[in-house]
């Protein structure tokens, strides 16, 4: 009887922590909560910083003329009148590794 007296607070008290630990909130789903919350703030600040990387683009676009140049100079292979571009053929690797 003495026995059955404790084992029904031990019991009671390893159902509590075990759902104090395993359950729906408990310190495992707490922690990864936690987890995901940082891995998804890191996510929004690298976000913010690439958006604020597009808006100065944008603005340069906009108003910046020398930087439209250079734009239209590097993707597209726009030259000014009187120019000469001069193109020199890549070196293949086998003359690289000879030197």
């Amino acid at each position: 009887m003495r026995k059955r007296m404790l084992l029904i607070p031990a019991g009671i008290i390893v159902f509590i922590l075990f759902f104090t630990i395993f359950g729906d909130r408990g310190l495992l789903r707490i922690y990864h909560l936690n987890k995901d919350n940082k891995e998804i703030q890191e996510h929004l600040q690298s976000l913010k910083t690439e958006n604020e990387k597009l808006k100065r683009e944008i603005e340069a676009l906009r108003s910046d003329r020398r930087y439209l140049e250079s734009i239209a100079r590097r993707d597209f292979g726009l030259v000014r009148q009187n120019e000469v571009i001069y193109q020199f053929p890549p070196e293949k690797k086998d003359q690289l590794t000879q030197k």
